[in-house]
């Protein structure tokens, strides 16, 4: 659809031919310096305004850490307060979503120093990131090679988590069903929905640092295309002819027998459900691949997995082997 706007300049850091950003704009400065830039924004998933803001800021940082930087040097903030709602309602709805929006920022080890904000049918925050490093300071997302495995940081499954939580709550039809077929249990819908609002709200802060320690090739993080879309664009973002085999699915527990359920065909374990503030997907040896993991375990209290590997393929493609492996990740501040 946009292809023949002739949009950029070719001259992108980090990208096949420097074209278009895949996670970020990242150029030279006229200084010499390379600047690393995103922007994402998020409307509301959660019921608590608090988190929501959280989850925003974590969603805009993860674009960064994807280029396997840790830091960021300032967000602008990019905010819509909702004009549905009463006065006092928007107010406290507003503050509560910049409060937690500032509380991950300065968890990053960043700061807001502006943004817009508007008023909008629906509370809307988000933002843009920002970076300025060195040339040898962040890792180019082309590098992928024959051999690398793929490691994911955090499991798959928050769109389904987040639907069923909502059916539960409006006590929809769907929801009658899941329980009448005994599928699901209300414990185990608020477990899956507490996983998934933690795992969406924690930072891909130390992943993203961890990937020049261990020699990543290449990056990217899993959002709204699904594991598959994200792991294609990746592979056509490579200088070699390479193409990825996804081996794993980690998924929050109780999300893959939603999926099996055939209550709502998610695409789940097709690949295509789409993710927020979803995972690192990286690609890096082996053995390199095998203390990644282990570290950002100990750092972050969660693990991560290696659910892929990268061949030799003429035509780039990614795919979910069939006989994937799918794994049931439990929350561990659930238990």
């Amino acid at each position: 659809m946009l292809s023949s706007l002739g949009l950029g300049d070719g001259q992108n850091m980090g990208t096949a031919n420097g074209k278009i950003a895949l996670d970020c704009s990242v150029r030279k400065t006229r200084q010499g310096h390379v600047c690393i830039s995103t922007t994402d924004f998020f409307f509301p998933l959660v019921d608590s305004p608090y988190l929501q803001g959280r989850i925003g800021a974590a969603n805009v940082l993860s674009d960064l850490y994807a280029e396997g930087v840790g830091e960021c040097d300032f967000v602008l903030m990019l905010l819509a307060a909702c004009r549905e709602m009463k006065e006092e309602e928007r107010n406290i709805c507003t503050r509560e979503m910049v409060r937690g929006f500032n509380d991950a920022c300065i968890e990053a080890g960043t700061v807001v120093t502006g943004g817009q904000t508007v008023i909008n049918p629906w509370p809307v925050i988000g933002g843009v990131a920002t970076t300025i490093c060195s040339e040898g300071e962040y890792v180019k997302s082309d590098g992928a090679q024959v051999g690398d495995v793929v490691v994911l940081t955090k499991p798959l499954g928050t769109q389904v988590a987040v639907n069923v939580h909502e059916w539960r709550v409006r006590q929809t039809p769907k929801w009658a069903e899941l329980t009448k077929r005994k599928i699901l249990s209300q414990e185990q819908a608020e477990d899956m929905m507490h996983a998934a609002v933690c795992s969406m709200s924690r930072l891909n802060r130390h992943g993203g640092s961890l990937m020049r320690k261990y020699n990543a090739h290449a990056g990217t993080d899993v959002t709204g295309f699904g594991i598959l879309g994200h792991a294609q664009n990746l592979m056509d973002n490579q200088r070699e002819a390479v193409g990825m085999e996804i081996h794993t699915l980690p998924c929050i527990a109780g999300t893959p027998k939603v999926e099996g359920s055939g209550v709502l065909d998610f695409r789940l374990l097709k690949g295509y459900s789409a993710e927020t503030s979803g995972g690192l997907m990286i690609c890096m040896k082996e053995e390199d691949a095998v203390e990644y993991c282990k570290e950002l375990e100990e750092l972050d209290g969660e693990p991560a997995w290696i659910i892929g590997r990268i061949i030799e393929h003429a035509h780039r493609k990614a795919r979910i082997l069939e006989d994937v492996k799918v794994l049931e990740i439990p929350c561990t501040s659930c238990s």
